[in-house]
């Protein structure tokens, strides 16, 4: 891969931004956004992003939310989501109707998460 994908990582546990972006960094181009109000103003302003990540519990605007306002805008972009439970009917909905590409569970799978990143791509 020559140019490095660009991946935004949407969570509101700063631990969770700085684990993501240390495991990722030398594989993507990572930045960061502590809500879905930021990720979707990093959005707007870097049209190198291809890839979001969101985590799904978070205040104020959870992660189905922030995607989908952000797919709204930005339908090119691959989403994934995350979360520490078990698979949702929001979820499952989510991933029927295309609005996420997949889910992942907390902990990190960094191998899982790597590999989808980059498979949605070839």
């Amino acid at each position: 891969m020559s140019k490095k994908i660009s991946v935004l990582y949407v969570d509101d546990e700063p631990i969770n931004l700085k684990l993501f972006e240390l495991n990722f960094q030398s594989t993507f181009n990572i930045i960061t956004a502590a809500s879905g109000f930021e990720g979707l103003e990093i959005l707007k302003n870097n049209s190198k992003i291809s890839v979001v990540v969101s985590d799904m519990r978070m205040p104020k605007m959870d992660g189905l939310e922030f995607i989908g306002k952000a797919k709204v805008e930005f339908p090119h972009i691959v989403f994934f989501i995350l979360t520490g439970f078990e698979i949702t009917d929001e979820i499952s909905n989510a991933l029927k109707s295309n609005l996420i590409n997949k889910y992942f569970r907390k902990p990190f799978n960094f191998r899982e998460i790597e590999s989808s990143i980059v498979s949605a791509f070839d």
